[in-house]
């Protein structure tokens, strides 16, 4: 059963993929940077996969931007603690 990207992780991505150009690095230069192959960085900005806590920070260090940056902009997104978390990798 394929579960859609959660539409917090594809938000994410897309401001990772946002300023990742905007320093106009290559997913392969920023996967380098963060220690992730450049198809995890790919997988990151469509939000295929989660990216963990530890890894935005990094992210967010190594773009000189606040973690809370890659939240700005999304809709509030209501969250129903009685379903279990759909699990993505985070590597």
């Amino acid at each position: 059963m394929r579960l859609e990207p959660d539409v917090v992780d594809v938000h994410v991505g897309r401001r990772v993929r946002q300023v990742r150009l905007l320093k106009n690095l290559t997913q392969e230069e920023l996967g380098q940077k963060i220690g992730v192959s450049y198809q995890q960085v790919q997988k990151y900005e469509t939000g295929a996969n989660r990216i963990s806590a530890s890894r935005l920070y990094r992210i967010a260090v190594e773009f000189e931007v606040e973690p809370g940056w890659f939240f700005d902009g999304i809709e509030r997104v209501d969250v129903d603690l009685d379903q279990p978390a759909r699990m993505g990798s985070g590597s």
